[in-house]
């Protein structure tokens, strides 16, 4: 007996992406200048877009735009520098018909975001660290990734 269950999530142009039905590839693009899983190299937004086109190209299911550094140690980065990294990035790819995730814990960056055409909020804190992001998916229709973080990193300075 199968029961796995699938879930679908509406996609820029009526597409569809359907999860449950295999397991999907999510490519990570960090535009950040300390990220620990690529060093950086993505800071610069077309850098991260010609990236994120390849890793589409090469089979990803989805492309997960984050701004901000969340590895130990990190310092927390202000929405509006948030926004300045990320939403050239999520525009574009989303221009393409990728689909999008975007990779936050402010709900000022996912309602952006989101606007711009990301059709995924990927929360670290799971709606912990700000009371409005969950409406604020809620009200896209949007899908959301809730994470697991031992804490959080220090005010933004």
């Amino acid at each position: 007996m199968n029961d796995r269950r699938r879930y679908v999530v509406p996609l820029p142009g009526g597409r569809m992406l359907t999860l449950g039905d295999r397991t999907l590839v999510m490519g990570i693009l960090n535009v950040t200048p300390d990220s620990f899983a690529d060093g950086g190299v993505r800071f610069d937004a077309g850098r991260a877009i010609e990236d994120g086109l390849r890793m589409i190209a090469d089979g990803a299911d989805i492309i997960d735009v984050g701004g901000e550094s969340t590895r130990p140690g990190a310092e927390a980065l202000d929405a509006g520098e948030e926004l300045r990294r990320v939403l050239p990035v999520v525009e574009r790819l989303a221009a393409s018909g990728a689909p999008v995730s975007i990779d936050t814990y402010k709900a000022v960056v996912a309602r952006e975001a989101l606007a711009r055409g990301a059709v995924i909020v990927n929360d670290i804190s799971a709606l912990q660290f700000d009371q409005e992001l969950g409406r604020s998916v809620a009200e896209a229709r949007a899908a959301v990734v809730l994470m697991h973080n031992r804490g959080r990193a220090a005010a933004p300075r």
